[in-house]
């Protein structure tokens, strides 16, 4: 709950993880997974941001059909909220989008067979197409250089373990950008719900 005054970092923070525990069986039951919440306050109003994403055993992304209907579900949550500290709130609700980093073994496994590009701590960084993905590492066919006009060649797989990935990020390929976005549920995928109840 948020102290008298302007919350500080260390609220907003605590609050969000409260929330993020509050809202995850919410989430669950629309057969969705939390990604997570953050909280901003400005003045008298905070905005609840919720992050959402599908299973990873599913592929596709998001629809705003789905983002839609989480939506309505959250703010009843957050209306029956027993720790809410009674401050407005505006509710969005959005999917992770197609830029967002992978950080989490869940990510990898959700953008299977996308080329993405890969930041080692030790080693040559790697772009290519993820293979598989299990527990300690993430397999990626590397594209391997060619020249000016030609089409990159597949190289031999390569087994990145995740303690050696600095980060990672999905590649945008142009020739399937329609299917990309698709896949991401882009654009955007944000729907707000404003309470205005003190």
């Amino acid at each position: 709950m948020f102290k008298s005054g302007r919350p500080s970092g260390t609220d907003t923070q605590a609050e969000a993880a409260r929330l993020e525990e509050y809202l995850g069986p919410t989430v669950a039951a629309s057969n969705l997974y939390l990604e997570g919440v953050e909280v901003r306050v400005a003045g008298s109003q905070r905005t609840v941001h919720v992050i959402v994403d599908l299973p990873e055993d599913q592929t596709g992304g998001v629809s705003l059909d789905m983002i839609s209907e989480v939506s309505r579900t959250l703010s009843k949550a957050l209306d029956d909220d027993p720790e809410d500290s009674g401050r407005p709130y505006e509710l969005e609700v959005s999917s992770p989008g197609v830029g967002r980093p992978l950080t989490a073994p869940r990510h990898w496994r959700r953008n299977l067979g996308r080329m993405v590009k890969v930041r080692v701590r030790q080693g040559e960084d790697v772009t290519g197409r993820v293979l598989a993905v299990d527990d300690d590492a993430v397999t990626v066919r590397p594209d391997l250089p060619a020249r000016k006009g030609m089409k990159p060649k597949p190289g031999e797989p390569v087994r990145i373990p995740f303690g050696n990935i600095r980060s990672g990020k999905v590649e945008i390929e142009f020739s399937h950008l329609d299917d990309e976005l698709a896949a991401a549920g882009e654009p955007g995928g944000t729907v707000d719900l404003e309470n205005e109840e003190a």
